[in-house]
């Protein structure tokens, strides 16, 4: 007996800083795909139940490093977090 699995997906572009680490795999993935967070373009990330595109958010964001990349600074410069 199969049963049945619903998917959904969203997508993610943004335009990255002159620094942020995605600035070169963003130029590339630009060329070859079009729109994309970073890594991955909008078009292969839509899949099953497409809810659509997230704009200015990175696969970091995505993925929540983000917030993690922010508190080991945070932590690294001395701070604790409360």
């Amino acid at each position: 007996m199969s049963v049945p699995f619903r998917y959904f997906s969203y997508g993610a572009s943004v335009e990255p800083a002159l620094w942020s680490v995605f600035r070169q795999s963003h130029r590339i993935v630009k060329i070859a795909e079009g729109s994309n967070d970073g890594l991955v373009s909008v078009a292969s990330s839509k899949w099953g139940d497409y809810k659509g595109t997230l704009v200015n958010v990175s696969h970091l964001d995505l993925i929540n490093w983000t917030n993690r990349l922010r508190w080991l600074v945070w932590e690294m410069t001395g701070n604790k977090r409360k």
